[in-house]
């Protein structure tokens, strides 16, 4: 495990370093950094370095064979209610731990914190169940999805302007660094007892995940007639406060998902010792290493968003899509369940996709999004004038391309919306938005959503492109053997 583990920090300094080189760039030239403030994020870049590593490490070992050991069971030999209710209840008990979640819910007025927290709770759980009657009955993944967000677009009609940015914002803080690997393993191991479609069905829960809570949120600002939504105060962390914070915010995540699995194992799975063993180290690494990951981009990236993010707007505003766009592709780079699935996608499709695609695609998506942010913070265009087209060209192409690509795709929207995203995105175009007079609500409060989209669209297009080209193949070989068959005259 110690060669895995070097891997493992020599992968996430090549990742982190791009996004660490821009913004010392940026605070010591265009946007200047309080001292203390840029030494706090260079510490807090060596612990993003270490935190990646250790959790992408815990997630090999732990996440998601416990994932995939459970969802291979339940498949097996539990009846089709069970596994319902064993996923609706997964999903909410998941969800409601997500830190992010909570910080989303104290910035909606007019609404019960706890009440939006159950009410997205629930919307994972719902759609969590409905991923897996799609696997189940062979339900096609662009058919419900389109309906799905079909839905979505439709409520938006009846609702405030002011709730759609924040509906979608809340599909996106769902699917956290230890939800995203536990249920998408946890979808391989039902797929995998499908056969001949297991790879099509190994992807796809996290796309579900991220849909329901934007569905159900809207229905329930609709009922409530809430029409409004207000920045909260950012927490300023230290570093001893942070890690007692997230030292006990990630065991409660963790926390289900390790009693779940010691039921499983004691009545059910009865796996070795030796594989138990390495499953608890797994569990320990994923602990330290998401702790570490937290502390990091909350005492060091949150504040630097923010100063960034003002000091373009103020000074150097034509300069905000272009720099946005660069960070954008570098922050994807960084953000540990995004190598999870690259990783994942690259062992279910035998390297056929390779890993390094899929977090490159991913990157340019996230690239794309933040260059859309800073335009709608420049222009104030409504998020629907640039969600509405996106969406409808993804779902045009979900029935274009290859049926793997689908689920992979939106899957890729999911883990795209991480603590990077809510801690440093987020922070740098509220920080624009102010100092260029927008609304928070209706120019801020989105980002998130656009950072799901984009990557979504770039690999239905990689897909469609890797289709296009399997095809050209395909039509030379048969060229070739055309050429091949020789006819043979006789002469006297």
């Amino acid at each position: 495990m110690g060669n895995a583990l070097f891997h493992k920090l020599k992968e996430s300094f090549l990742s982190i370093l791009p996004i660490t080189i821009i913004v010392i760039i940026l605070g010591v030239t265009l946007t200047p950094l309080p001292a203390k403030t840029l030494i706090n994020f260079v510490i807090c870049c060596v612990l993003l370095i270490v935190g990646i590593a250790l959790f992408t490490l815990g997630a090999d070992t732990a996440m998601l064979p416990i994932g995939q050991h459970m969802g291979g069971y339940l498949s097996k030999k539990s009846k089709p209610f069970g596994l319902v209710l064993f996923c609706f209840v997964l999903g909410v008990v998941i969800t409601i731990a997500e830190p992010d979640l909570t910080v989303l819910a104290s910035q909606i007025s007019s609404i019960n914190s706890w009440l939006f927290i159950v009410t997205v709770s629930v919307g994972v759980g719902l759609f969590l169940v409905l991923g897996i009657l799609r696997i189940l009955f062979k339900w096609k993944f662009n058919l419900v999805i389109a309906i799905c967000y079909g839905l979505v677009f439709l409520l938006t009609i009846f609702v405030e302007a002011g709730i759609v940015p924040v509906s979608f914002d809340s599909g996106s803080v769902t699917t956290g660094p230890i939800s995203v690997p536990f249920i998408m393993a946890f979808g391989l191991g039902l797929a995998q007892t499908r056969g001949s479609s297991a790879k099509e069905d190994s992807f796809g829960l996290i796309g579900f995940a991220s849909c329901g809570p934007i569905l159900v949120v809207m229905i329930l600002m609709w009922i409530m007639g809430v029409n409004s939504a207000e920045p909260a105060v950012s927490e300023n962390l230290n570093f001893l406060t942070a890690t007692l914070k997230y030292l006990k915010e990630v065991l409660i995540i963790l926390l289900p998902i390790a009693v779940l699995f010691v039921l499983f194992q004691i009545f059910a799975l009865k796996l070795p010792r030796k594989e138990i063993t390495r499953i608890i180290i797994g569990l320990i690494y994923t602990y330290i290493g998401i702790t570490i990951f937290l502390v990091g981009v909350n005492v060091g990236f949150l504040p630097v968003g923010t100063i960034i993010g003002e000091g373009l707007a103020q000074n150097y505003s034509y300069l905000l899509i272009p720099i946005c766009a660069v960070i954008g592709f570098c922050m994807a780079m960084v953000e540990p369940a995004v190598h999870v699935l690259a990783k994942q996608i690259q062992t279910v499709t035998n390297s056929i996709v390779k890993k390094k695609t899929i977090i490159f695609c991913i990157a340019t998506g996230v690239c794309v999004a933040l260059a859309l942010c800073a335009v709608r913070v420049l222009t104030h265009i409504s998020i629907l004038w640039i969600l509405i087209p996106a969406y409808a060209i993804t779902i045009i192409l979900s029935f274009v391309v290859p049926k793997l690509f689908v689920g992979m795709a939106y899957d890729s929207g999911g883990v795209a919306t991480g603590a990077i995203a809510t801690t440093f995105a987020l922070p740098l175009i509220m920080g624009a938005t102010v100092k260029c007079g927008g609304s928070l609500m209706l120019d801020a409060f989105g980002t998130l959503a656009f950072v799901a989209i984009a990557p979504i669209l770039v690999v239905l297009v990689f897909g469609l492109i890797y289709k296009i080209g399997l095809n050209r193949t395909q039509n030379k070989d048969e060229e070739l053997k055309g050429l091949k068959r020789v006819d043979i005259i006789e002469y006297d």
